[in-house]
């Protein structure tokens, strides 16, 4: 599908260039983003080394383990067709407790493990059960709790003051997405049309991968605990405290000046909260006993590696957009969609994203950063974008990886489901940043 949109981006532009009179900005369009994209990447690794430490140093020091503790007793009730004690049920909520943590390379390898236990309980081989259609629906759906790290570290390259303020709307959105396609996959599964059906000619032998050879995800924290040391303990309370008083006092002020609520949506969410995070995710490696420096070092080193990796896919998706806003082509399909999407609130520049984000997660990523850079970070238009790219996940990418791990042909309601998903993340990424943003329009 990529390789389709890379090249009808590439073609579209040089026609409309050639036709325009736009071959000189078109050719330096070219060179300047494959520029900008290395540039941009180099910029994006502080960050990522930073953030990835710290969840890597606060996960080993009982982060992990209490959002394992806290999602257990849910996926018990959201999976009852899977035995507690199965492996199915250990992977499923291993893949979720990483995904909600931000730590993506870590949850794949478990959620493949747990589509291949789930299909050891499957009646219906090649068919997909109800227990993998709610697996799947969740993991698209893509609720995550801290900050969408590459999205924060992409707005602060391209100059945001403000590079944490979409973290709130990122939360809701993605709640909505996560509440529609659960609901959606639940009612769907009791539809006739939807009902599991043995294929004629059910696929044979064992799954496509083998979950033995699958290479183990490490995940910090999950060894016995320390025991408990009072006086980090009491540290810990103790700059909690006065943490605490600090910000009672500056929504005292916040009361008599501009008010408590534009204080909370605008300076807390733009200023305080990064500053926060930070504090938070130390202080619960340090209480549990983490040398928060070792393992930020450690874990940041995961930071370089997801750099090298993104470097290729933004030079080639963002020459290929640098190419087709400079030709034309992009501000003319803007003028034909603008007049639609601005009636629904979403600007015709952000509706790229909107349209590739299901579909390919490094070109959404690409497609964000060009648009970050073109229109500016703190932008009506920037935020929407950057909240758009921690909406959903990359639905069919998910959907392939997953479902042809188990031969599974029969997806029945997965997709329908997951698309609900998508469209119930933008709707409530659109309706955040009209709330938190709307003074930018």
């Amino acid at each position: 599908m990529l390789n389709g949109i890379w090249l009808f981006l590439v073609l579209t532009s040089v026609l409309v260039a050639a036709f325009t009179g736009r071959m000189e900005p078109l050719s330096r369009a070219a060179l300047d983003q494959a520029t900008f994209a290395i540039q941009f990447t180099i910029k994006l690794t502080g960050g990522m080394v930073l953030f990835l430490g710290l969840v890597h140093a606060a996960s080993a020091g009982g982060l992990l383990r209490g959002v394992v503790r806290l999602l257990r007793p849910l996926l018990r009730r959201l999976f009852p067709n899977v035995p507690e004690d199965h492996p199915a049920m250990n992977a499923i909520v291993m893949n979720f407790a990483a995904n909600v943590l931000g730590l993506g390379n870590a949850a794949t390898p478990f959620g493949i493990k747990a589509m291949v236990e789930l299909d050891k309980l499957n009646t219906h081989r090649g068919v997909a059960t109800n227990a993998m259609a709610l697996f799947l629906a969740i993991n698209t759906s893509s609720i995550v709790l801290l900050p969408p790290t590459g999205t924060v570290m992409a707005r602060l390259a391209t100059g945001s003051e403000a590079p944490f303020a979409i973290w709130l709307p990122t939360i809701f959105a993605t709640l909505c997405s996560t509440l529609v396609a659960v609901s959606a996959c639940l009612l769907l599964a009791r539809l006739p049309y939807f009902r599991a059906r043995p294929l004629p000619d059910p696929p044979e032998g064992d799954p496509a991968v083998d979950v033995e050879a699958l290479p183990d995800a490490e995940l910090p924290g999950l060894e016995e605990p320390a025991p408990p040391d009072p006086k980090r303990r009491l540290l810990v309370f103790g700059f909690t405290a006065i943490l605490g008083v600090a910000l009672a006092l500056a929504l005292r002020d916040a009361a008599g000046d501009e008010g408590v609520v534009p204080f909370l949506r605008d300076e807390f969410a733009s200023y305080w909260l990064l500053p926060l995070l930070i504090a938070v995710l130390a202080l619960i490696a340090f209480a549990g006993r983490v040398g928060v420096y070792d393992a930020l070092i450690e874990g940041g080193k995961e930071g370089l590696q997801v750099a090298v990796r993104i470097a290729p896919y933004l030079v080639a998706i963002l020459v290929a957009i640098g190419m087709f806003r400079a030709s034309g082509a992009l501000e003319l399909l803007v003028g034909v969609l603008d007049p639609f999407t601005s009636a629904a609130g979403v600007p015709g520049e952000a509706l790229p994203m909107a349209l590739l984000r299901p579909l390919s997660g490094s070109g959404a990523f690409g497609v964000m950063a060009e648009i970050l850079e073109a229109n500016g970070p703190d932008t009506f238009i920037g935020m929407l974008t950057s909240t758009f790219q921690g909406s959903t996940e990359t639905t069919f990418y998910v959907l392939a990886v997953y479902l042809g791990a188990v031969r599974v042909r029969d997806s029945r309601h997965i997709l329908p489901a997951c698309l609900l998903g998508d469209v119930a993340g933008f709707v409530g990424a659109v309706a955040a940043c009209h709330f938190f943003f709307g003074d930018l329009l």
